[in-house]
């Protein structure tokens, strides 16, 4: 199923963090918590001014993203757990 955001949203797929420590330790399921790094997977156009122009969005696909712990919406697309979130949520892009 094709799935395009509006405005000024992001559709974006969690990106697993590590399962050890720095010290080797290997981290159970029941103790990660959510990762806030992600891949985007698409971009909506973006949102319009007040003069009705369209901003450009400052993320694309395949950027690897950080966003903070509680933003977005989850939803469930083809079998995959996905973000949908704004522009604004995203903290920035790591290169």
């Amino acid at each position: 199923m094709a799935f395009t955001p509006l405005h000024d949203r992001v559709l974006v797929e969690r990106v697993e963090s590590e399962e050890k420590t720095a010290g080797g330790l290997i981290i159970p399921d029941s103790a990660k918590e959510k990762p806030a790094e992600g891949l985007v997977v698409a971009v909506g156009a973006g949102a319009k001014d007040e003069d009705g122009d369209r901003i450009a969005m400052d993320v694309k696909e395949g950027d690897k993203i950080l966003f903070g712990k509680w933003s977005g919406t989850e939803i469930k697309l083809d079998g995959k757990e996905l973000l949908i979130m704004k522009e604004s949520d995203i903290l920035g892009i790591i290169s």
